[in-house]
This record gives structure tokens, sequence and C-alpha cells, in this order.
């Protein structure tokens, strides 16, 4: 029987040459689905000029409704405070508790944005669904990569997205962003003055935007709430806002898409940034 030649390793003379994909069974891909070019290059360009994008109905009505009623069941009781919407339910670890998102989380239009911003191997940062329920206020502006300690302007830390998985409207509670605001320098803090709308959408849409565009989740003036549905990005080479190492054990993470594992930190930083016992991640999977 032919025996199967075994990959040489790297050749390593430098401290140079580490700063490659030294991985071999489980070496670090890139979005596995080739992007549409012409809608990339129009997505960039938005992100970079405007700090944000809205893609319209890119989930069937099918996948829409899934999602929300799997939410539904999920989400908890109101908020702890005024940032967290006193008439708000959240839900937190929803990758333990569901399949009905990973289609979302791992959206192809979404993975190619996040390599083209920040560069293969983004992590999942954070994943909650927020339902603002009629009565609520306004929340205070902020921008998702706030506790990341670098001054403004500055390379892209974080991307974030917001699923509206009911229809997005200024009377129940659209996300409200101050357009261009990614590129503000520090400290400089959004007021009525400043241009600011209400994002609004149809179910299946979604806003994609630069972590450091200043936002808000919108007042609910309506009679019903409405759910949304927010994954978060960061770089590689940062720390997630969740810990998604404890939020979403092995056990679960082992059956879950590479796409979505990937986002999970099963994956490398060339050269060896987030080993496990000296060795690729993923071989915890071949231990279970």
């Amino acid at each position: 029987m032919q025996q199967t030649e075994k990959k040489r390793p790297p050749r390593i003379e430098t401290q140079d040459d580490l700063f490659q994909d030294i991985a071999g069974t489980y070496a670090l891909e890139g979005a596995r689905t080739p992007a549409d070019e012409a809608a990339l290059k129009a997505d960039l360009e938005a992100l970079n000029r405007d700090g944000y994008v809205i893609l319209e109905r890119i989930i069937s009505e099918e996948e829409n409704a899934r999602a929300r009623n799997a939410l539904e069941e999920i989400v908890g009781p109101m908020g702890r405070n005024d940032f967290e919407g006193l008439k708000t339910q959240r839900a937190y670890s929803l990758l333990r508790k569901t399949r009905a998102l990973d289609g979302l989380v791992a959206h192809p239009r979404v993975l190619a944005i996040l390599e083209a911003m920040m560069g293969p191997g983004s992590l999942l940062s954070a994943c909650l669904a927020v339902r603002i329920h009629p009565g609520e206020k306004r929340q205070p502006p902020h921008f998702d990569a706030a506790f990341y300690p670098s001054p403004r302007p500055r390379l892209c830390h974080a991307v974030s997205a917001i699923w509206a998985l009911d229809p997005f409207t200024e009377e129940n509670g659209g996300t409200i962003v101050w357009p261009e605001s990614h590129l503000w320098p520090e400290g400089k803090k959004p007021t009525e003055d400043d241009p600011h709308f209400s994002a609004t959408m149809p179910a299946g849409s979604a806003i994609i935007f630069h972590g450091d565009l200043w936002h808000a989740g919108g007042a609910n003036r309506a009679s019903a709430p409405r759910m949304g549905f927010t994954p978060q990005y960061c770089g590689q080479w940062l720390r997630t806002m969740e810990n998604m190492s404890l939020a979403i054990p092995p056990a679960v993470a082992k059956d879950l898409s590479p796409e979505i594992q990937s986002l999970l930190g099963y994956n490398i930083r060339p050269p060896f940034m987030g080993y496990v016992d000296g060795m690729h991640p993923k071989r915890v999977f071949e231990r279970e």
C-alpha cells in the first residue's frame, strides 16, 4: 500500500520565518465561500466612508423566522440598567443554545467583510439577542470597540452586525447611527447637533458597522417589541468581550461548522498564537 507523503515542516531559521502559517493539518484559511467581488467592493467603500453598510434581505424569510422563533424561546428578563435597557430583553452565549443562528453568524458576505477589514481568522467577540419593548427609551450612545485602549482614529479593531429579525423602524427602536463617526478623533462624543438617523430595514436584513462607529438602540414608541440579533467580531490578536471558550464548551464547538469553529478561536494566528498544549486548538476535538 502506498503511503501518503508527510507534509514537510516549514524551514525556520530566523524570527521572520516564524510569521508564516506553520500549522499543517489545520492551516489557517480565509473565507471558504468566494466573495462577490462587486458586492464586497461596494460594502467596503460604504464601511470605510460612512462607517456602516445596510444589507437588505440577505437571508430568506424561512431562515429569518427560524432565528426569530428560536430567540423567542431564549431571551431572558429585562435588562439590569439603562445601558442594557430596563424594558429590553437580552440573551447571551447563543451558540450554545441554538443552531438557528449559525448561518447569520457565519454569513458569507459578513465573513468576506471581516477578512477584508481585519485579516483572516477574525474572532466572534459577542453574540447576543436584543428585544426592545414598547416604552423603552433610547440607549446611551457608544461604540463597540471602546474597551480597546488605543487612540482613535485607528486600525479597525472590531466589526459588528445587527440583524433585523423584525422590521426596524424609527418608531420601534431601530438602531441609531452617527455616520462617519468611526473617523472621529479621540474624545469626541456625539451630540444632537451631529447628523444621525435611525437605520430602518426590513426583516432579514443586517447593518454591518465599524467597531468605532457611534450608535445606540432606539426608543420604542410602537405597540410591539422588535427583535434584533447582534454578533460582534474582533481582530484575531484581541481579547473577545464574551469568553467564548467558556460560553461555548468544546463538546458543543466540535460539532459546529469550520467557519464558526474558527470564529470561536479554534484557529492559530501565525506563527502559534492560540495554541493548546503546544498544538493547534482543533487537536482538542481529537481527544474528545
